[in-house]
């Protein structure tokens, strides 16, 4: 089933109360860690040729520093950040794993703690391990054993809540001493700063599309298409496109049908849970309730919500996976939004999206195959087998 809703309170530019303004810092932390290089942009004559538009721009982060996916950006952020400030004191320059451990002393007995349905918990795990500290991960039940093998396989401990997300996140939030640093990708009363920083943490991705375009002398996208789970991802999109820009993109923002906590706030004018259970396998967006930090940027910023079925998804996957590019269910969700829009949208929400001929349309695949065997089933082959074939800008 598709929803779309246009969105009345769409804005120029969003709030930014709660927020440092947007800054390369991040970025900068980011480029001292192991294996890091920006991710390669490519151009998609296929998909804008299905989607009826005139370029189709993909920030492909199947690969980021070597784990299936962009989360390691938010993460390795909100981590090192939350780590100094605990126990090495406050700083105000880039951090890197060798300064933090210099600056916390001792790791005996210490950890990170996260909720997780994949990715956001795999991050933390690995930023963990590179700083000598426990990881406990939560994730729901229904988590794929692939996923949870993922993040074992970075050393830590992963521990199934009988629940969705959202109640994989409370029983993290009860696992917090001194001794132990919950670092969320969402917010509730009283915490806010790692949340923060994990939005922070994805400008990294957003600022290396600008530089891809000056290279090339090309203009920003017309249309911006972010997924969404707790909103965290399409915050960090929108402070960087709805940023006061004259002309700033058309935001396009997309969820499963059957999680769409985002697209039910709009309509209510406030943070609205959508119960579960969340069966869609677009696992990293499977959220019923919106971060409270982040929910006044996406009410502002967002210009039409889209709930998409699994099938859409599924679809995005095969049509990356013909062009070259590795996508899982989550990171092809926005390619399916902007299909079904494509599809069932009316005149006006096509036009309201930004969706003619002469448009140039940015998606964010976010994930590569973080399930290889459901990967296999969609697309029907491996990931392995699925080459790189679009032209890089």
């Amino acid at each position: 089933m598709t929803e779309i809703y246009a969105n009345p309170a769409a804005r120029p530019s969003v709030p930014t109360a709660g927020f440092s303004p947007e800054s390369r810092l991040p970025q900068a932390t980011h480029q001292t860690l192991p294996g890091y290089r920006p991710t390669v942009l490519h151009s998609s004559p296929g998909l804008a040729e299905r989607l009826g538009v005139g370029t189709v721009l993909v920030k492909d982060e199947s690969e980021r520093l070597g784990l299936p996916s962009f989360k390691i950006l938010g993460a390795s952020w909100a981590a090192l950040t939350t780590v100094q400030k605990a126990w090495g004191g406050q700083t105000d320059g880039p951090l890197s794993v060798e300064s933090v451990r210099a600056a916390i002393g001792t790791t005996t007995g210490r950890g990170l703690v996260a909720a997780t349905d994949g990715n956001h918990g795999r991050g933390i795990a690995r930023v963990a391990a590179l700083l000598g500290l426990d990881a406990t991960i939560l994730v729901p039940s229904g988590t794929s054993q692939a996923r949870i093998d993922a993040i074992a396989s970075e050393g830590a401990t992963v521990e199934v809540v009988d629940g969705t997300y959202d109640d994989a996140i409370a029983a993290s939030a009860r696992l917090a001493d001194h001794d132990h640093l919950v670092v969320s990708d969402t917010s509730w009363d009283g915490y806010v700063d790692a949340p923060r920083a994990v939005v922070e943490g994805y400008s990294t991705m957003f600022f290396e599309i600008d530089d891809a375009l000056a290279e090339q002398g090309l203009p920003a996208p017309d249309v911006v298409a972010l997924q969404a789970g707790v909103g965290a991802f399409a915050a960090s999109g929108l402070r960087h496109y709805r940023d006061g820009r004259e002309r700033p993109p058309t935001t396009v923002v997309v969820e499963p049908s059957s999680a769409n906590c985002l697209m039910a706030s709009a309509r209510a004018g406030g943070l609205t849970l959508v119960p579960g259970p969340h069966p869609s396998s677009m696992a990293g967006l499977n959220c019923g309730m919106p971060s409270e930090l982040v929910w006044p940027v996406l009410a502002a910023g967002t210009d039409v919500f889209v709930g998409i079925a699994d099938a859409y998804a599924e679809e995005a996957m095969r049509a990356l996976a013909r062009e070259g590019i590795v996508s899982g269910e989550s990171g092809a969700a926005g390619l399916g939004g902007l299909m079904a829009l494509a599809e069932h949208g009316t005149p006006e929400e096509r036009s309201r999206a930004g969706l003619h001929a002469a448009a140039c349309v940015l998606i964010v695949n976010t994930e590569g195959a973080t399930d290889p065997a459901n990967y296999e089933r969609v697309v029907g082959r491996p990931a392995t087998d699925v080459a790189t074939a679009l032209d890089p800008h």
